[in-house]
């Protein structure tokens, strides 16, 4: 056989190989996009968005007493950018963030994550109860060295707000809310303890007062007739269940929010006037006796001009609640987005549980 004969064969089995491969290749490509519906389903809320090469990954690693929410909503709600919000754990080694419910938590901490931390990873710690209603989970004092709390001094701190209103908000209920009070003093309560300062406190100024009592030991509520309550009421009583560093919760902003003073029990007036002004609510400690608050607040009860200006906040502010859990989510990417230095761990213990927070 020729080398001329040989050399042409040899090329036309090159060809042939060419040929097929080509052909291969056209019925992955048909199989791969012919797949493709046309119309595809929507997205579910809690579906999870593409992610941008540099993105921030923050990995929820419980959702929050089991409540969801949109993962894809940074932006829209908080104009907070870049963030990726997953719960999927096999990102876990690649996540810059993860966000850890303190009451999900196993008090043996089996269901926290089993694998080393990433040497970039922030490990969030996130809670918003009191220190005498948290339970404190042997070993969970070195794991996280970033925090979400009440807290002032926290890394990153969350609660309900007074904000400026802007030029177009309008007052939804003032003064129309003054024409609606039908009571005088009361208060919502749902964990009863005969220990607890703020129960104290009530059975002393109840024999000097009438209060409206509601909540599962007197008569529960469901959210209309607790938003009625705020609202037909003069006083509500804002008794915080501790008197501990910064613990002031929605117990002060709801009532603030629905058109009724709140006669606060908590942390000393500095610390409230830190975060709304110092005519919008009424503190126990500034009365040396319960008999002494009971005459002041019968007395702005038959002055409805002094009893105005406990109002009078509301011209310029308005108040934002927290967007549970949501906001928390968001807040921990935009904290660690923009904060890229190392950070040790917080020990839990001396920062969170230690007695001298206590007030």
């Amino acid at each position: 056989m020729s080398a001329q004969k040989t050399g042409s064969q040899m090329c036309r089995c090159i060809t042939v190989l060419f040929i097929l491969s080509l052909a291969g290749n056209i019925l992955q490509y048909r199989k791969k996009y012919e797949s493709i519906p046309e119309n595809p389903k929507p997205s579910t809320v809690s579906a999870k968005p593409a992610k941008p090469e540099h993105d921030t990954i923050i990995l929820i690693w419980f959702w929050p007493f089991g409540k969801h929410f949109d993962l894809n909503s940074c932006s829209s709600k908080f104009q907070i950018e870049g963030c990726y919000l997953t719960d999927d754990r096999a990102l876990y080694k690649k996540a810059h963030g993860v966000l850890i419910h303190h009451r999900d938590i196993s008090s043996d901490m089996s269901n926290l994550p089993s694998e080393p931390r990433p040497y970039f990873q922030k490990w969030v710690w996130m809670h918003f109860e009191s220190p005498r209603n948290t339970h404190r989970i042997p070993g969970l004092e070195n794991l996280f060295n970033v925090t979400m709390n009440f807290r002032q001094d926290a890394d990153i701190s969350i609660h309900e707000q007074m904000i400026l209103k802007t030029e177009d908000t309008k007052d939804e209920i003032f003064p129309d809310v003054l024409k609606k009070k039908d009571k005088l003093v009361c208060w919502i309560v749902s964990n009863w303890n005969e220990q607890y300062d703020r129960v104290k406190y009530y059975n002393e100024l109840k024999k000097h007062i009438d209060i409206k009592m509601y909540g599962h030991k007197f008569h529960s509520l469901d959210q209309e007739g607790y938003n009625n309550v705020l609202t037909t009421c003069k006083f509500y009583l804002s008794f915080e269940n501790t008197k501990y560093k910064d613990y002031i919760t929605e117990k002060l902003f709801n009532p603030l929010s629905k058109g009724s003073v709140p006669v606060v029990l908590g942390p000393p007036r500095f610390i409230y006037e830190r975060i709304i002004p110092s005519n919008s609510f009424i503190h126990v400690e500034d009365f040396k006796t319960h008999k002494d608050l009971a005459d002041y607040l019968h007395s702005l009860d038959k002055n409805e001009d002094q009893y105005k200006t406990f109002f009078q906040w509301r011209e310029k502010y308005e108040i934002k609640h927290v967007d549970f859990p949501r906001e928390h989510a968001c807040r921990a990417c935009h904290y660690i987005r923009n904060r890229k230095n190392f950070q040790t761990s917080t020990n839990l213990n001396k920062w969170y549980f230690d007695s001298t927070n206590m007030l």
